[in-house]
């Protein structure tokens, strides 16, 4: 019992070393997934900073309409084919961006755009995504063209304005925590499990990248993510504050932003509030994947905020069901 509380002690980031031999991970990071415009792809990395908002770089950017408006994958299928690339050191963690530093953006019969990262930008009014609205930055008419001859409709690249705006999370799950152009929380973690769960029983196999997870995680049953509520990740204290209702983008293939009805057609007949939750109103709702947030998000400083690929994951508690799980 001494050596599993001092384990967790220094696990929890108090106490002193120790040669203590931990308890066994529940899973192990498998991959990290950034997406720096919503809805478009994501880019696997070896490691992520955390910031006050998620990883660094998540869904700082965001296409709009001609009213501010944001695209999404449900309204625009093709930003499921617009390709993203960051400087591979932007992801590590004192990194600052310079005169030279690019985001480029590519997509089929365009010609690549690069987007500064270091320069000044003009700020616009009205943007909006979902229940939100405020200012944000315009990244210029050549990225407006860009995207206005993409999707044959006048559009605008706006990069989220963290030094005046605050976009709280949901507080009826996670109280005072914040995201840019995110959904709804700033993590989403999956498990191979549970994927591989779920291909054994479709027609056709699906990749990941239709459920758009943050972070991957490897090793553990499927869907017992589901019932993670206090998870270490490289001594960072992680909370599964809701599981993942989903839209009908992991419809979209990712390939060809051709929209069909599976997964989801598949997932209400094991993962719909009517089987995971039978005591909650029905919604008709099918979930994958667990909401998180990241305590140390909140402090300005402190030890080390990163996640690694390799890093192992300790579940600390549990929720007792799925139908207890907040959803």
């Amino acid at each position: 019992m001494e050596k599993a509380a001092s384990f967790l002690s220094n696990l929890l980031g108090g106490g002193g070393g120790g040669s203590e031999v931990p308890p066994e991970p529940a899973a192990t990071v498998r991959s990290i997934f950034i997406y720096p415009i919503k809805s478009c792809r994501g880019i696997s990395v070896l490691q992520a900073p955390i910031t006050s908002t998620g990883f660094r770089w998540d869904r700082q950017w965001l296409v709009v309409n001609s009213k501010g408006r944001a695209y999404t994958q449900r309204v625009e299928p093709k930003l499921a084919l617009v390709e993203v690339e960051m400087p591979p050191e932007a992801f590590t963690e004192e990194w600052q961006p310079t005169p030279g530093s690019y985001m480029v953006i590519r997509a089929p019969g365009m010609e690549p755009l690069k987007i500064p990262l270091g320069a000044e930008h003009a700020t616009v009014d009205d943007v909006s995504v979902w229940e939100w609205s405020g200012a944000a930055y315009d990244e210029g008419s050549e990225a407006a063209e860009w995207f206005s001859s993409y999707f044959g409709n006048p559009s605008r690249l706006v990069r989220f304005k963290e030094a005046s705006e605050i976009r709280p999370t949901n507080p009826d799950y996670a109280q005072g925590y914040k995201i840019t152009f995110t959904d709804c929380f700033p993590f989403l973690l999956a498990s191979q499990g549970s994927l591989d769960a779920l291909n054994e029983i479709l027609k056709e196999p699906v990749p990941m990248n239709r459920f758009r997870p943050n972070i991957l995680v490897d090793g553990c049953h499927p869907y017992s993510e589901d019932l993670w509520k206090t998870i270490k990740i490289n001594k960072l204290t992680f909370m599964g504050v809701k599981l993942c209702n989903r839209c009908k983008v992991p419809t979209i293939n990712q390939e060809n932003g051709i929209l069909g009805t599976e997964p989801t057609e598949t997932l209400l007949t094991y993962r719909s509030d009517e089987v995971l939750r039978p005591s909650h109103k029905n919604k008709r709702q099918v979930y994958f994947g667990q909401n998180l947030v990241c305590k140390e998000s909140l402090s300005a400083r402190g030890k080390e905020k990163i996640v690694k690929v390799g890093n192992p994951v300790y579940v600390l508690q549990e929720f007792p069901s799925s139908n207890e799980a907040p959803a």
